[in-house]
C-alpha cells in the first residue's frame, strides 16, 4: 500500500485511560500504521481523569484559542500533546474547562449521564478538525474509535467537504462491542447543526439520540466500517451492509487486515498500479 497520511480520532487511547479493548487499539492501532511507514496524527479528549503531570501533557499555544459555537455559546479549545515514548506516537488533546475540566466520562461519580454528552462530542469533533487545518496537515484517511468521534463523519461529508485539507479523505469507523446505554437528549439535533449539516439531513433519525442513532449516523457517512471487536451490535453491522458501506469483519491479527482495507478504499490507484 502506498504510503498514507492517517488521522486517528479516538475516544480512549491507552496509558491515559485504564486499558480496556478501545483504550489498547487507540495506542496500538496508530502504532502499527506508523511502523508500516504511514503518516499518522492521533487525537483524544483530555477527560478530566488524565493525570497531566504523569502523562506530561502541555499545551500547544499555537494551536489553543479558538472558540467553538455549540448551542449558542461561546467554548474555548484548548490543546495538548504528549507522547507515549514506548510506543514513539504522538498524542493531541482536545480540552475545555466547561466539557471536560475534572470531570469523569460520559458518566459522573453516581454513575449517572452528564446531560450534555451530545456537546462533548460536538466539540471534540470540531475541535479535532479546527486543529488539523490549523497543523495544514492533509489526511487521505480518517479513521474513528468510539462514540465520541462518531459525529466526524458527518462533519467531514457535509460541513467541512469544501476544506481543502478534507476534500479527497475517506472516513472508516469501527464499531466496538461496548454499546453505551445513553440519551444524547432531544437538543443534540439543534446543536449538531454546522455550516452544510442541516436538520433536513437529521430527519431520518430519532429526536432522542441514544447510541445506536449516533452509530447508524456514523455509518451512513462513513466510507468503509470495521468490526473492532468480537461482539458487536449484529443490528448495526446489518445496517451498514444494507446501505452498502464496506464492512470488514472482526480481525484478531488487524494491522494487515486493515492496511488492506484501507488500500481498497482508493480502487483508482489499484487501477493505476494494473497499467
Amino acid at each position: 500500500m502506498a504510503k498514507k497520511k492517517i488521522l486517528f480520532i479516538n475516544q480512549e487511547i491507552s496509558p491515559y485511560v485504564p486499558d480496556n479493548y478501545l483504550s489498547l487499539m487507540g495506542k496500538d492501532l496508530p502504532q502499527a500504521m506508523q511502523e508500516r511507514n504511514h503518516e499518522i496524527r492521533t487525537f483524544m479528549p483530555k477527560w478530566g481523569t488524565i493525570n497531566e503531570r504523569r502523562g506530561q501533557l502541555h499545551e500547544v499555544i499555537r494551536l489553543s484559542g479558538m472558540n467553538l459555537i455549540i448551542d449558542d455559546t461561546d467554548h474555548p479549545l484548548i490543546i495538548k500533546v504528549a507522547s507515549i515514548q514506548s510506543a514513539r506516537i504522538q498524542v493531541y488533546f482536545i480540552d475545555n474547562d466547561d466539557y471536560f475540566g475534572k470531570r469523569l466520562m460520559e458518566k459522573d461519580e453516581q454513575g449517572e449521564d452528564y446531560p450534555d454528552n451530545g456537546e462533548h462530542a460536538i466539540f471534540f469533533a470540531r475541535g479535532v478538525l479546527e486543529t488539523v487545518k490549523k497543523l495544514r496537515w492533509v489526511p487521505d484517511i480518517i479513521h474513528c474509535q468510539g462514540w465520541m468521534s462518531a459525529v466526524v463523519p458527518l462533519y467531514i461529508k457535509t460541513a467541512y467537504h469544501d476544506e481543502p485539507s478534507f476534500a479527497d479523505t475517506k472516513v472508516v469507523t469501527s464499531l466496538f462491542s461496548n454499546d453505551v446505554d445513553m440519551d444524547l437528549g432531544s437538543n443534540f439535533k439543534k446543536c449538531l447543526e454546522f455550516r452544510e449539516a442541516k436538520a433536513e439531513l437529521l430527519q431520518v433519525y430519532n429526536d432522542n439520540f441514544n447510541f445506536e442513532e449516533l452509530e447508524k449516523m456514523a455509518i451512513d457517512y462513513s466510507d468503509g466500517i470495521i468490526q473492532a471487536s468480537q461482539n458487536v451490535n449484529e443490528g448495526l453491522i446489518d445496517y451498514a451492509k444494507g446501505k452498502n458501506v464496506p464492512v470488514l469483519g472482526y480481525q484478531e491479527d488487524f494491522a494487515d487486515a486493515y492496511e488492506s482495507f484501507y488500500e481498497q478504499l482508493f480502487p483508482e490507484e489499484a487501477e493505476n498500479v494494473e497499467e
